[in-house]
């Protein structure tokens, strides 16, 4: 073959465009106070610039509409879309013409062609159009690959491709936090970062729970009858900026007594996130299933119910406190109570509490009375089982405040 042999001119054109809006003229302003030396010279630069938005000249977005110079980018969780074309620059009719689209990710092959059939024929200076969409869950390199292949009017079977790269980016970056309360609750932080160039309206920030909790989100300030996000009414997110959401999950009653069950749930639930961009471009993120550090409650746990907030000192006040059987067996339980310098029981100590079968639970009401004024650490339980042979001790198991009833306000 002749290497210097011309390059087969071919009867169709393919043209491909990304479809996207137009983007807000970003400009950075410059700025400086009345006592400095250039005075309102920069105030009124900015003033007369016809790219700035009228009396809020300092913000960054304009009121121009820039159109995309090139193929550009593409975040995680945004639709892409292109507009494909082929078209007749030939003088002759060309048959069976049929158009594919492939997106070549790093792990797989997308077929994206609305249609896989043939066309039968296109006449000169006419064109057959397409727009595919691709809603983009990977982060990396992408390959958009057009195909055409026809038929030309002597029977001549020709075929020809264009390759057209572009980058898929993250535009969030999110850390979560857990923090496993006293109770089976847990919290969780979410620190929600916008990482892309411009700013972002947060639509919806939520957390789908696992089957084994509920939700509560603690993002709402309530005002009467109704709730005001925490953000304020307009929610953006500028470039760079973080945004901390908190939820709060509690086990469903279904598995909130079964202590072992819920002992070993590491699954959480997954974030789901909406935004919109500069000219209402939606984008979608989901994360994948948050996991947590299983807490170590050991054989036995021990938790309080019932507490007031504020006694009175030297007055009993009652707690109820409640013991969990998280092992696998049987256990046969005596209650020891012991005396702290501030804090006194008042019962007898060294009773029986009975079997308690793996997963259950019971009750336990106690009377209890302080010594010391403050806020005191209610301690000094002991649990056997004496079936083991085998000792728990439970120290701060909880804070109560003492105060005294005949501390006069008067001086």
């Amino acid at each position: 073959m002749d290497v210097n042999q011309a390059k087969q001119e071919h009867l169709l054109a393919l043209k491909v465009m990304r479809l996207t809006k137009p983007t807000l003229f970003t400009n950075l302003p410059v700025t400086c106070e009345d006592r400095d030396l250039p005075g309102d010279l920069f105030g009124q630069l900015m003033r007369e610039d016809p790219s700035t938005i009228k009396g809020a000249e300092t913000l960054m977005l304009g009121e121009m509409l820039t159109l995309p110079q090139n193929f550009g980018n593409i975040f995680l969780g945004e639709t892409f879309s292109s507009y494909i074309s082929v078209h007749n620059d030939s003088n002759q009719v060309v048959k069976d013409i049929l158009v594919k689209a492939d997106l070549q990710t790093s792990s797989q092959r997308l077929n994206l062609s609305a249609s896989n059939s043939a066309v039968a024929e296109l006449k000169p200076e006419c064109c057959i159009d397409d727009v595919i969409h691709h809603e983009v869950k990977e982060i990396g390199t992408h390959i958009l690959v057009c195909a055409v292949s026809y038929t030309t009017h002597y029977g001549e079977k020709l075929y020809f491709r264009k390759f057209f790269k572009f980058q898929v980016l993250k535009p969030l970056d999110v850390k979560t936090k857990f923090y496993n309360a006293e109770t089976d609750e847990v919290f969780l932080e979410a620190q929600i970062q916008n990482i892309t160039t411009s700013p972002m309206f947060m639509e919806k920030v939520s957390l789908e729970p696992s089957m084994m909790y509920n939700v509560t989100e603690l993002n709402m300030v309530t005002s009467g009858d109704q709730g005001e996000s925490t953000f304020g009414k307009m929610s953006y997110l500028q470039p760079m900026d973080t945004r901390q959401y908190l939820y709060c999950l509690k086990p469903k009653p279904e598995y909130a007594e079964k202590a072992g069950v819920i002992k070993g749930v590491t699954v959480i639930g997954k974030l789901d996130i909406v935004w919109k961009t500069n000219l209402g471009e939606r984008g979608r993120l989901q994360t994948s299933q948050l996991q947590r550090m299983a807490p170590g409650y050991g054989d036995i746990r021990l938790s309080l119910e019932m507490i007031p907030d504020t006694v009175n000192l030297e007055e009993p006040f009652d707690i109820i406190c409640k013991i969990t059987n998280c092992s696998e067996r049987t256990m046969d339980l005596v209650l020891e109570m012991c005396n702290t310098r501030s804090i006194h029981w008042c019962g007898i100590s060294g009773r029986q509490l009975g079997k308690l079968s793996p997963g259950g639970f019971l009750s336990l009401p106690l009377t209890v009375l302080s010594s010391v004024q403050g806020l005191q650490s209610i301690s000094g339980l002991r649990l056997t089982d004496t079936f083991l042979k085998r000792t728990y001790e439970y120290d701060d198991i909880a804070q109560v405040c003492v105060v005294c009833p005949f501390t006069s306000n008067e001086s």
